[in-house]
């Protein structure tokens, strides 16, 4: 949802099964066929599940990663860093 579009509400009703209809232009602003139900305790989040989950994914991570050297690199630094914390800290 973008900072302009405007938050709306509808209130549904529940059915003796427990069911919900999500209103039709929600659906197909969604354009999706499921959706997840978060449970927050004292109120729901009904949030749209694309129908290919991996497939939305792709380009979200595009271009490449840190070569192999320069994560081991990385790692090495930082596992050096908590082992001077570390000394540091032992009497």
């Amino acid at each position: 949802m973008s900072a302009t579009s405007p938050i709306s509400a509808t209130r549904v009703r529940v059915s003796r099964n427990g069911q919900i209809s999500v209103p039709a232009p929600v659906r197909h602003r969604w354009g999706a066929a499921t959706v997840l139900v978060i449970d927050r305790g004292d109120y729901a989040i009904i949030r749209p599940v694309p129908d290919d989950p991996i497939g939305s994914l792709r380009g979200a991570h595009a271009g490449p990663g840190p070569a192999s050297e320069e994560a081991r690199s990385a790692n090495r630094a930082d596992e050096a860093a908590s082992e001077k914390r570390r000394r540091a800290k032992a009497p």
